[in-house]
């Protein structure tokens, strides 16, 4: 089984005003893209792991936005289309360079553990012995206090043009519209197939009908379009929580947050 870190990695370059041209997504049930191994251009280059993000992100400096409002647009729509290493439950860090000024800018947004947690966070108290790993994890104790909404905010007050519900805006077609699922997509899907059987509503979404999605079939997350609408309507304060509360906390597709135990 391959594994992948939960970090995620965005690379937006603003190099003259506008930006380069990039192919159209393709239509819902179309084939998936041919990747070519060079591109070139001028204005601006965004690289990610997915093509929607990566549309999403050229977009973004096609209307004006600064390097930091593309960064946000991608990471918001590989929360779409890369569920697995990308979304706003999770955490992670901004690098932002500034060019006039030749300097590098990091914001730490990686998550924290819930404050009231201790050193027996993962004992069972009925045995007093550790959980299982399968049980920490999808039982949500493992789950640290989400940064990546702070993350977003705080890049764009001091270094985007728009406003976070504009940045969120190309992620919110992508979620309603739907993207083309391709092989790691579905690979990733199947490694988590047991987990996600565990749960209605992911097994819904995931798994449609009880079986993992197609390669060349269409993905829509309708439910996440909605979150994120929420939180560009209300602000990051949508998803805020009682951060001293004794165990671990999930996102629900409302953006309020709701404690899980095994």
């Amino acid at each position: 089984m391959r594994h992948r870190f939960s970090s995620l990695v965005v690379s937006v370059a603003i190099v003259l005003a506008g930006a380069g041209a990039i192919g159209a997504a393709p239509a819902a049930g179309q084939s998936l893209p041919q990747k070519q191994p060079v591109a070139e251009g001028y204005g601006g280059a965004v690289v990610s792991d997915t093509v929607p993000s990566t549309q999403a992100g050229i977009a973004v400096l096609r209307s004006g936005g600064t390097a930091a409002d593309a960064a946000v647009a991608v990471a918001a729509t590989l929360g779409v289309t890369d569920p697995y290493v990308a979304g706003i439950g999770g955490g992670g860090y901004f690098v932002y360079y500034d060019a006039k000024r030749r300097q590098v800018f990091t914001i730490d947004g990686r998550e924290t553990t819930p404050a009231a947690d201790g050193q027996d966070m993962f004992i069972n108290p009925a045995t007093g012995q550790p959980y299982s790993f399968p049980i920490a994890v999808t039982s949500g104790l493992s789950v640290g206090v989400p940064g990546t909404l702070a993350t977003w905010q705080r890049a764009l007050d001091r270094w985007g043009r728009f406003n976070l519900a504009r940045d969120l805006q190309p992620a919110i077609t992508v979620a309603d519209q739907g993207f083309v699922v391709d092989p790691t997509f579905r690979e990733f899907t199947r490694e988590n197939q047991s987990r996600f059987a565990q749960f209605t509503s992911t097994r819904d979404l995931f798994l449609p009908g009880g079986a993992l999605p197609d390669v060349g079939s269409v993905f829509r997350n309708p439910d996440l379009a909605n979150t994120y609408r929420q939180i560009g309507r209300d602000g990051t304060g949508a998803c805020t929580a009682d951060r001293s509360a004794p165990t671990a906390w999930t996102p629900s597709t409302t953006c309020r947050w709701r404690r899980t135990r095994p």
